[in-house]
């Protein structure tokens, strides 16, 4: 059955599976978590970003002692599920220019929208006479003013810290793009969603789906996933088909 789906899924599928067991048992399972970090995506003004996060974050997904095996796992069964009928439809080069530029589309969303809350963040410690730069490059910083100012600035430090050093990794934000694609040049298409007991068309579910990950992103309830990752990804995607859609045919 495998060696039925088309060479690009297929080859995607395997390298994120095969990236996965060697940085999980190989790497990260060495108790090296500095090589695992150093492939996903961190903020880039964090002091552990590197330039080719930016695509080897794609290829990365949590932890096998996590939720990792169910992420890997939800993302190439989606992408199985998705991706042949594009890579027959659009042909190999937009394809993969459909998967990577939805992965970078999930990239900068994302940290666009952590620029703006460490940008709010910075504001609100400078305001105190707090020297984030210093902070930020790792020097050690004194925290002044009484009781309450020190548990404000702390929590300024807290949700700052938080964005800098946990770093995004996954294909969903590409994958969101497949989504998005399919759903854009196959509207009235019919999907099974779990818990609902008749087929639902993809031009009603990826709607709601955006809309729930941007009110999870913003909000920041969303359980350390990045929603706004997803969004990204899915905007790339449905760009692109709508562009290329005009002219299906003449590359089938």
């Amino acid at each position: 059955m495998f060696n039925n789906i088309p060479p690009i899924t297929r080859n995607l599928i395997i390298l994120n599976i095969v990236i996965y067991v060697v940085t999980n048992f190989f790497l990260y399972g060495l108790e090296n978590p500095e090589l695992y970090n150093s492939l996903s995506a961190f903020y880039p003004s964090s002091p552990n970003f590197r330039s080719w996060q930016i695509v080897t974050h794609m290829f990365m997904h949590a932890p096998l002692e996590g939720s990792g095996f169910l992420h890997i796992l939800f993302n190439m069964f989606t992408l199985f599920s998705f991706g042949p009928i594009l890579e027959q439809s659009l042909g190999d080069k937009k394809y993969l220019i459909l998967y990577f530029l939805s992965g970078l589309g999930a990239f900068f969303l994302f940290n666009l929208w952590n620029f703006i809350e460490v940008e709010q963040i910075k504001s609100g410690l400078e305001n105190f006479g707090f020297d984030v730069n210093s902070y930020l490059n790792g020097n050690s910083v004194q925290i002044k003013g009484d009781s309450a100012l020190v548990f404000e600035q702390k929590e300024l430090l807290e949700k700052l810290k938080s964005i800098v050093s946990n770093p995004m990794l996954g294909a969903s934000g590409a994958i969101f793009g497949v989504i998005a694609a399919f759903a854009t040049l196959y509207p009235d298409a019919k999907i099974g969603i779990m818990f609902i007991p008749i087929p639902v068309k993809v031009k009603y579910v990826l709607p709601i789906v955006v809309i729930g990950s941007i009110y999870l992103g913003v909000t920041g309830s969303g359980g350390g996933i990045a929603h706004l990752a997803h969004v990204g990804g899915a905007i790339v995607g449905f760009i692109l088909a709508k562009i290329w859609k005009k002219h299906l045919y003449r590359f089938n």
